[in-house]
């Protein structure tokens, strides 16, 4: 049986700024992301199996991506740690969606905190290939497993 690769696109409006960057980056701003997920498997080859024919149902790879990326990240502000003494309290109503990272939220660091997320969550037999998150709609940062051996 071949192995296939199937992919799901999920969109989130996500805020950030850039500790210490030398540009108007260092200022919160926000986007409106776009996160696509392809991930390598084989069919289900059982014709008895509610699932025949698949290589993870869509709405099981949507359940995976969707709670603790999309519904994480979504309408939330993401800033370096190192900027947690210059924002008020979180027990403000306007604050409660601050995620604070211990690394710079670039879109590439992004794309590896997206990895770490997403790949202990998926099924044994089916392995996480690429990341693609765009930023804007010309600015993206990809991951591929065949680029980290080391990973996989």
């Amino acid at each position: 049986m071949n192995t296939i690769r199937v992919s799901k696109a999920f969109d989130f409006e996500m805020s950030h700024a850039l500790w210490n960057y030398d540009g108007a980056c260092r200022n919160i701003h926000g986007h409106s992301y776009k996160l696509q997920v392809t991930l390598c498997g084989k069919p289900e080859v059982d014709e008895n199996d509610p699932k025949s024919g698949m290589v993870l149902d869509f709405a099981m790879l949507k359940k995976i991506v969707k709670g603790p990326v999309v519904d994480h990240l979504d309408h939330a502000l993401v800033l370096n740690e190192k900027a947690k003494d210059l924002i008020p309290g979180s027990d403000h109503q306007m604050f409660e969606k601050i995620h604070f990272v211990d690394f710079q939220p670039t879109c590439e660091n992004l794309v590896l905190y997206i990895v770490n997320l997403i790949k202990p969550l998926l099924p044994l037999d089916i392995r996480l290939h690429s990341l693609r998150l765009y930023e804007t709609a010309t600015s993206f940062a990809e991951w591929y497993a065949s680029d980290n051996p080391e990973v996989e």
